[in-house]
């Protein structure tokens, strides 16, 4: 399978929780990685922080593509169905951005919507890389790549939750997600109704107990 030209990710956008963290990482400090939404930034999701298992070290990053005032990790298409190339060579850009340092500890992206979609298409080019994912308002891309028969094995435990009547995100990528999550991860479902398109504090509370035990020393 030939995949696409990996999509650089600034490091000097990256906004990290701890102004010393890569010694951390290598002590072996949980490392959540923070991906945005459409159209918003790098500091958008490092305020979760706060609401995250203590002891992890976050870092929220800028996706490559302008997109209005902030950033896109790919281009708006047919809703709910986005080219996949054009996430996987954003996918790949994140994995080749943690390959430049040392993480001895458990690493789990944790995004929101396309930044949600983006936790999911990590999972499925290093399926051996990460020890879960969140993904809030978002949903699973179309096609297949190698990495789904290993998660279909390894089961690794996804977080996704969202609002019923989210009015953003469609139909079909509801429901692809629906058909895909369990085939292929250990997956934690919740509906928060009010919340549309957002995150509530107690969508961060379940989330936060979900991360607990994976994030543990």
């Amino acid at each position: 399978m030939t995949l696409p030209q990996a999509l650089p990710i600034d490091p000097e956008r990256v906004v990290w929780s701890t102004p010393e963290p890569f010694e951390a990482l290598a002590q072996g400090a949980p490392l959540v990685v923070l991906l945005h939404g459409y159209g918003s930034h790098e500091r958008d999701l490092a305020g979760l922080t706060p609401y995250l298992p203590a002891g992890a070290v976050t870092a929220a990053l800028r996706a490559p593509l302008q997109a209005g005032p902030g950033f896109a990790w790919f281009p708006l298409a047919e809703p709910g169905t986005p080219d996949a190339d054009a996430v996987t060579a954003a996918a790949l850009g994140v994995l080749d951005w943690l390959s430049g340092f040392e993480a001895a500890g458990p690493v789990v992206p944790l995004g929101f919507s396309q930044g949600g979609a983006m936790s999911l298409q990590l999972l499925r080019l290093a399926p051996t890389r990460f020890a879960g994912a969140v993904n809030l308002s978002g949903f699973a891309i179309g096609g297949e790549l190698e990495g789904d028969a290993v998660l279909a094995e390894r089961t690794v435990p996804v977080f996704w939750g969202r609002d019923e009547a989210d009015p953003v995100i469609a139909p079909v990528a509801i429901e692809r997600t629906n058909a895909w999550l369990p085939r292929h991860a250990l997956v934690t479902r919740e509906l928060y109704p009010g919340i549309a398109h957002g995150i509530s504090r107690e969508e961060l509370d379940d989330v936060r107990a979900f991360l607990e035990p994976l994030l543990a020393p």
